[in-house]
């Protein structure tokens, strides 16, 4: 059973959210209460997976991965076996970076990141040649106007 959010929740997932590294003593202060029961409340909100895990954001243009590409995929079943085995697949493909089912006329979109076009192009003979599937449309990402790996906080009214 998931906890109600109240306000000091809110504010606690919104400063982990900013900097998942701040430490429990900073993050108590900014959000208004003593650090005891600010730990305690960080272990709930883990505990009740709305803090699913913590990483850091990498640059990936600077570890040399240059393009990034989004792949819509088309599979020639909709079948539920069909749909897993083709989630199995990608989940060992190490280029995909994330994967959504779609409802409408894709299957399934892909992020994938590669170090060169020849290496994506490899990715996507690979893909193209994985089980069901149809057909896959590529779009080489030119430029990123926005990435937000955040839930928009500032719109959830405690509960």
């Amino acid at each position: 059973m998931s906890k109600s959010l109240d306000e000091i929740d809110l504010k606690i997932l919104s400063e982990i959210q900013a900097d998942g590294r701040i430490t429990n003593v900073e993050l108590a202060k900014r959000v208004g209460i003593s650090p005891p029961p600010c730990l305690r409340r960080v272990r709930t909100l883990e505990e009740e997976g709305y803090i699913q895990g913590y990483r850091g954001l990498l640059d990936p243009q600077r570890l040399g991965f240059e393009v990034t590409v989004f792949a819509s995929v088309h599979l020639s079943s909709q079948a539920d076996a069909d749909l897993r085995a083709f989630e199995e697949f990608v989940r060992g493909e190490p280029l995909v970076r994330e994967c959504w089912m779609l409802s409408g006329e894709v299957d399934f979109i892909l992020k994938c990141v590669a170090p060169d076009m020849a290496t994506f192009q490899d990715f996507v003979s690979h893909l193209t040649a994985a089980p069901h599937v149809r057909n896959v449309r590529t779009s080489l990402v030119l430029h990123s106007s926005k990435y937000a790996a955040a839930v928009p906080l500032e719109l959830k009214v405690p509960d």
